[in-house]
């Protein structure tokens, strides 16, 4: 298995400095760590345990989600339906946890 790519898309801009659309980019490893990629004035690379602790401190309750880009390459995960490019957060442990876009 290699590295899984992403995006991290934002519906809603809680804090006021990253805006919506694609704000970042990263790429989950083997072992689960994450590097993630800011975009904007000033960007800047973090590496984090996990995605959910991405999630947990930038994620703002829904309002950033997972874009999965590599998703055909990527091991199907029993009762997804994911299509390329899908808005969607699995895990590494593979759980399925759609996300849920604000209104």
């Amino acid at each position: 298995m290699k590295p899984q790519t992403f995006e991290l898309v934002r519906y809603t801009d809680i804090s006021g400095v990253s805006g919506t659309g694609t704000v970042a980019e990263g790429c989950v490893f083997t072992d689960g760590s994450v590097a993630l990629r800011w975009h904007g004035d000033n960007p800047s690379t973090a590496v984090w345990p996990d995605l959910d602790s991405i999630l947990a401190v930038h994620g703002h309750c829904g309002a950033t989600v997972v874009r999965w880009l590599d998703v055909s390459e990527m091991e199907t995960v029993p009762g997804t339906d994911l299509l390329p490019g899908e808005v969607a957060h699995i895990l590494a442990t593979g759980r399925d946890t759609h996300a849920q876009v604000p209104a």
